[in-house]
């Protein structure tokens, strides 16, 4: 979930630096925040609400991309595939 919430904060902020238009906010709003919202509720759902509070991004990028694997860990993966779509031709000839 961390992973979710850094993705959309990265994106909303990318996105912000490019938008042309200024919100304005309007005479008769009202200002909420997340702990107006927390207080409200009770017990079990205010303990989540209050765990799922995001204070600050993370320091690294959710954009990371794993490593490639080498051939060496590669190569018994594929072969174990191979051998489990045979395994169930098998079975479906059965």
């Amino acid at each position: 979930m961390d992973n979710a919430y850094d993705y959309m904060f990265h994106l909303l902020t990318a996105y912000s630096k490019i938008m042309k238009y200024k919100p304005t906010v309007p005479e008769n709003a009202t200002e909420l925040c997340s702990e107006t919202m927390a207080c409200t509720s009770e017990g079990f759902v205010k303990q989540l609400m209050d765990q799922s509070t995001i204070n600050v991004p993370a320091n690294v990028s959710p954009y990371i991309m794993q490593p490639p694997y080498d051939p060496q860990t590669l190569n018994p993966i594929l072969g174990q595939k191979v051998n489990l779509i045979k395994q169930v031709e098998k079975w479906e000839k059965y």
